[in-house]
């Protein structure tokens, strides 16, 4: 599928420190996009205009005509700062305050790469906005028990870490689970290895550990740390920093520390890039003997090394329909398909992965292609319903 011209292209440039910020918003539905705000040294517009059109692409994947519901437009924003710099927050406000018009009108953004959730809100705060999602209130039904029902929800916590870290973490692994069935793998005994164990890679491990597979390897800004017979997860995730660094202190005897790429050629059958985008490339991809990568990252693995992948059988879940629960479970909450319910929570975004990569490999199966042309192809089927029923401003 080509993908059009974006609707919108912004380049800012911050008057303190001369770094600059990105917002791209692909497409309005109903007058909304949504999209969340990384923060990350290198950060360009062409990044964050592949991460907005990833974004609509993941709305229209969710679209379900009996939900309450429905998608929204694509848009994504950037910051080319090291979240961990002393001027990163301050440069946060800042752009915050710069792009206020586009998020009380048209663009409702969250946390993503290099900022928490928690973070994101502090600063739109501070920039003066009653929310960094208000932009979708509007569309709301009863506007009050809605912000409730996502603030409660928020609040919720199971065994120590939030309910939205989880939710997408839940997504991941479903994805997971679901290929090892279709391919009847069992889970005991299955390997995994997971680039970035903070929001997104550290719930996937839990997920994955809990149902019975073998985390052998996660990487962290300060390297790898590996263990064949497997990797105790919960201790690994009390140790993190704000950053999803590991505490070293915690290993246990048998766990090892390597180079921080030595998590791509772990003996697992698994990989997941939870991580920065641009992870693997046509060098990188090279040591992987992996059977599945699974995206939890956004465009972790380039075009050219994914052909090479599928020449030699390996098989890449695309991020666009993997991650695509984070997304989902905050408009799911908020527009009211599920309660502030961890349980209620889990069970909507299980089923709904399981339907997505089911539909994705039998695509792909039938069209003889992989999965990310198979996503592609369910986008371009469902973008004309959407646009016919609620709008399309291109």
């Amino acid at each position: 599928m080509t993908a059009p011209a974006p609707l919108m292209s912004l380049v800012w440039t911050d008057h303190v420190t001369g770094r600059q910020g990105f917002l791209v918003v692909d497409r309005l539905v109903r007058g909304v996009a949504s999209g969340g705000l990384r923060m990350r040294p290198g950060c360009t517009l062409g990044e964050v205009a592949g991460l907005a059109r990833g974004m609509t692409m993941k709305e229209a994947l969710h679209y379900n005509p009996g939900g309450r519901y429905v998608p929204l437009g694509g848009a994504k924003g950037g910051l080319d700062c090291d979240p961990r710099a002393p001027e990163a927050y301050g440069l946060l406000v800042r752009y915050l305050r710069a792009m206020r018009p586009y998020i009380e009108s048209s663009w409702t953004t969250g946390e993503d790469l290099g900022l928490t959730q928690d973070l994101v809100d502090r600063a739109a705060t501070e920039a003066g906005l009653i929310s960094s999602i208000q932009a979708v209130y509007p569309l709301l039904d009863d506007e009050a028990a809605a912000r409730k029902r996502l603030a409660d929800a928020f609040a919720v916590e199971v065994d120590g870490i939030g309910l939205g870290e989880l939710a997408g973490g839940c997504g991941v692994a479903e994805s997971v689970l679901a290929a090892l069935d279709r391919a009847s793998v069992p889970y005991a005994g299955a390997r995994v290895s997971v680039q970035g164990l903070g929001t997104m890679g550290g719930a996937t491990a839990r997920f994955l550990a809990r149902a019975g597979l073998t985390v052998v390897a996660v990487a962290d800004i300060k390297g790898t740390i590996a263990n064949p017979a497997g990797l105790d997860i919960e201790t690994l995730l009390a140790a993190r920093d704000a950053y999803g660094s590991v505490d070293r202190h915690v290993l246990r005897c048998g766990d090892r520390e390597l180079p921080g790429d030595a998590w791509l050629s772990a003996e697992a059958e698994v990989l997941v890039p939870a991580a920065v985008s641009y992870a693997i490339d046509t060098a990188a991809q090279e040591g992987i003997g992996a059977r599945w990568i699974v995206e939890a990252a956004n465009m972790p693995v380039l075009p050219g090394a994914e052909a090479l992948l599928a020449a030699r059988g390996v098989t890449v879940l695309p991020d666009v329909v993997v991650n695509s629960g984070t997304n989902a479970w905050w408009w799911w909450t908020l527009f009211g398909d599920i309660g502030a319910d961890a349980d209620e929570a889990f069970s909507h975004i299980r089923r709904s992965m399981r339907a997505l990569i089911g539909l994705m490999l039998d695509r792909a199966e039938a069209d003889g292609t992989t999965p990310r042309a198979a996503a592609h192809a369910l986008v371009t089927d469902r973008l004309p319903v959407i646009a016919e029923r609620f709008g399309w401003y291109r």
